[in-house]
């Protein structure tokens, strides 16, 4: 989530669960092409910003019992309401000092209906800060730590004894980025990487606090570090030699403001008890005004060969995804090898923004969306039936701005040839983030991306439409996927009802997520059909590219109830 800096250049509504109402229309649905959709954060109230904000969904399926499903997002429930607590008259609803983002949601019937526990921790939902009901990761401000949002999770088994096994149950990582409580010093650096841990969801999902463990620093820190954009993965085919090892990635900011960026990759062998970090790329950025390495997805094959897949960025629109590779579990990578170039859809910068932006001025973010997302069919639980064919995908400018497009490549030999790319998009959507996911035994390829209807907006004064896209195709014996069939289109909504905390611009974040099984695919994103558009804000987003700035509005007395209401929704093919 980063927001200390920023790089300049379902059940039934009404339903109780677990302490938080199901907001009304948290029906699961199904679309026309045959998937269910249903709200993941259920516990939202919905109303007031930034309690009702969402953003940058993750999802897990658990190998040994596929009707587990596990999400994360960066969920702002537990902070203040917009002018209360720590607000000002220019920054009516900033970030509440220690309050945690990282919200975390279960489901027991493969993503049909959702539930988000409560727990205690350090909240400002009444307006004032104090131990309170918070709706995120728990145990983190009573080891002087805050989450911060950029979830990633996944599912391994058990180690016990010193060994593991699915036998012994399944366990749920959750990586997420922290940063120190306020008035401690728990770790050196500005940005850290910590990892969450719990083998018992049922008592997760139900409130009960003491189901996880402690949260554990997993990158390496220094005084002058800010981790960030980390991405996690358990070796789960029993098949592989290092079953059950645990890798996250993450790029590794240096100094301030963070030009050089090499990648680390954190190893446990432990079940996440103690890591150990390895640097894999260079630290050279490739110019002052792009990251230099970063976006990374890791994966594991059905012999325990570890992937980590990343973006190369360069100026102008051409940018370079490559791959590292170990074949010891982590102990020892391979040198960066370079697949194919992408053309990142750099095409507009926004002065005020201080960033590359998508739907328009004051628009959504354009960071991430070209950066691999990485599948493997690997078998798991077992490693049994593991073609390990590998699918790529990536939002992709190369058919001209306000033409972009799904790509998916697909290898069969380890990364070293692939084949590809096809458009795994629909015609005349606009694709901003894309996320792949290939059946375990390489039946079926899905695909989520979030779509846009309408082109670049130069003002705030017209809409933006937005909604998340969920396709699947079949994969031949020889690995090639077959022609891409829409499973679900969600509602659109109007990313101008989106927002940043300093109300300046548009936010939904920096990614979509996919998961399957050999029997379903279940998908993530980011919806605004919530959103409601605030015209106040939109004039005070369109001042700032004037001599004469509005006064910055509070959204509380400006608007009307719903702006900033950002959500989670998935769509799921399970039966």
């Amino acid at each position: 989530m980063r927001r200390m800096w920023s790089l300049a250049v379902l059940t039934g509504a009404g339903v109780l669960v677990t302490g938080l109402a199901v907001a009304p229309g948290a029906f699961a649905q199904t679309g026309p092409g045959g998937a269910a959709e249903s709200l993941v954060n259920v516990g939202s109230v919905g109303t007031a910003f930034p309690q009702n904000k969402q953003n940058e969904p993750a999802v897990a399926v658990d190998p040994n019992n596929p009707n587990v499903v596990a999400a994360g997002s960066n969920d702002e429930i537990d902070l203040a309401p917009c002018g209360t607590d720590t607000a000002t008259a220019t920054r009516p609803c900033p970030f509440t000092p220690g309050v945690g983002v990282s919200g975390v949601y279960f489901s027991s019937d493969s993503g049909h209906t959702w539930m988000q526990p409560t727990y205690t921790g350090w909240s400002a939902r009444t307006g004032t800060s104090g131990v309170g009901p918070i709706g995120t990761l728990p145990f983190y401000y009573e080891h002087g730590l805050v989450s911060d949002g950029d979830p990633g999770l996944a599912f391994g088994p058990v180690p016990r004894n010193g060994t593991f096994s699915w036998a012994n149950g399944s366990r749920l990582y959750y990586s997420n980025l922290v940063q120190n409580f306020p008035g401690t010093s728990t770790f050196p650096g500005f940005e850290a990487v910590a990892v969450s841990r719990t083998d018992n969801v049922t008592a997760a999902a139900a409130g009960d606090k003491g189901a996880w463990q402690p949260p554990v620093i997993a990158s390496k820190q220094n005084m002058a570090l800010f981790s960030d954009k980390s991405q996690i993965w358990a070796d789960d085919a029993a098949s592989s030699k290092f079953f059950g090892n645990v890798y996250v990635c993450y790029a590794a900011f240096r100094g301030v403001p963070g030009f050089s960026e090499p990648l680390f990759v954190a190893r446990s062998t432990d079940g996440g008890s103690t890591w150990s970090n390895t640097q894999v790329t260079y630290a050279a950025a490739a110019a002052p005004a792009r990251f230099g390495n970063t976006g990374c997805t890791i994966r594991t094959d059905s012999h325990g060969t570890v992937y980590i897949f990343y973006m190369q960025f360069t100026t102008g629109l051409t940018a370079y995804q490559n791959v590292v590779k170990s074949f010891d579990g982590g102990v020892h990578w391979t040198q960066p090898q370079r697949l194919f170039a992408v053309n990142d859809m750099f095409y507009k910068f926004d002065p005020v923004e201080g960033r590359y932006v998508f739907d328009g001025n004051a628009g959504t973010r354009e960071d991430l969306g070209s950066t691999p997302s990485v599948s493997i069919a690997n078998g798991a639980p077992t490693g049994a039936g593991a073609t390990n064919e590998i699918v790529d995908a990536w939002s992709d400018g190369r058919a001209g701005f306000n033409h972009e497009q799904t790509l998916l490549a697909w290898s069969t030999d380890g990364a070293r040839t692939w084949h590809g790319p096809v458009i795994a998009s629909r015609s005349g959507d606009r694709s901003e983030f894309s996320a792949p996911a290939i059946a375990p035994d390489g039946s079926t390829v899905y695909v989520t991306y979030l779509g846009w209807s309408t082109d670049f907006q130069a003002t705030t004064s017209t809409a933006r439409q937005m909604f998340g896209v969920f396709r699947s195709a079949a994969v031949a014996a020889n690995g090639t996927p077959g022609a891409f069939d829409t499973l679900h289109v969600g509602s659109a909504g109007d990313a101008r009802g989106s927002s940043a905390n300093s109300l300046a611009f548009e936010f939904i974040g920096d990614y979509v997520y996919t998961a399957a099984t050999a029997t379903y695919g279940i998908g993530v994103w980011t919806d605004a059909r919530n959103a409601a558009d605030c015209s106040a804000i939109d004039a005070y987003r369109q001042s700032l590219y004037t001599s004469s700035p509005l006064a910055t509005p509070n959204p509380a007395t400006a608007c009307t109830t719903g702006f900033g209401n950002t959500d989670i929704f998935d769509a799921t093919t399970a039966p």
